[in-house]
């Protein structure tokens, strides 16, 4: 199985590139779900931002205020990578074990939804292939305003807290470019998939596992010999 990144710029369409995904069977791990799931009550994380932000980022039931923390990062580059390190981590050890499972129910590859992939950098050398989404700047704004409901100059201010659309697309293997209509998005998402299909990379990943499974099971079973051997000639010396 290999892995297959998404990124892109906020509001530039990841989500519904994903789901193109999704509809022709290939498992999706999304980031911001995994992030979520971190920072629920209780979680590692969530005593983590409590010890660093305080109690104002949290709502009365316990719940992380994302809205209120999100104003502290993105004004704050410092506090942004403070939220990183305690999260991150958290996010990536969620998604490994989703992976895990994805392989051993023998998918070919699976693809990750990763917003802020090349900003951390944490995941790009596991990653067979990245996928960009693009779209026009004037647009991905447009989007952004109207879907989070904020004024322009917010908008502004949360895009240019990640990196340009144009150094991210220069990384990619594929980019899909996401300001046409929806079946011009389609379209080219299909195309990547039937390339993405034709690889044969994950037959190499699992030979290696099989043989270091097989290597494992000789191993114990050489034990388990050794230890019956050894009990068995104590045996017959003290008869």
């Amino acid at each position: 199985m290999f892995i297959v990144g998404v990124t892109g710029g906020i509001a530039t369409g990841k989500s519904a590139v994903c789901e193109i995904f999704k509809e022709y069977g290939i498992p999706v791990i999304d980031a911001d779900v995994a992030a979520r799931k971190v920072v629920e009550p209780g979680r590692k994380a969530w005593h983590l931002i409590k010890k660093e932000f305080g109690d104002a980022v949290f709502h009365k039931d316990g719940q992380l205020n994302r809205e209120v923390l999100g104003e502290i990062i993105f004004d704050s580059v410092e506090k942004r990578k403070k939220l990183n390190e305690i999260t991150h981590p958290e996010i990536y050890s969620e998604m490994f074990w989703a992976a895990v499972r994805c392989f051993f129910q023998g998918h070919q590859f699976i693809v990750m939804d990763l917003p802020l992939l090349f900003e951390s950098g944490s995941m790009v050398d596991y990653l067979y292939k990245i996928i960009v989404v693009t779209c026009e700047e004037d647009l991905q704004l447009q989007r952004l305003i109207e879907r989070n409901f904020m004024t322009e100059a917010k908008a502004k201010k949360r895009i240019s807290a990640q990196m340009s659309l144009e150094r991210k697309c220069e990384q990619a293997h594929f980019v899909v470019e996401n300001s046409g209509t929806t079946q011009d998005t389609r379209e080219q998402v299909l195309r990547i998939l039937s390339i993405l299909r034709s690889y044969r990379a994950h037959w190499k990943l699992r030979a290696i596992a099989g043989l270091c499974c097989t290597g494992l099971v000789s191993l114990l079973i050489w034990i388990g010999f050794r230890v019956l051997y050894s009990q068995h000639s104590t045996v017959s010396r003290r008869r």
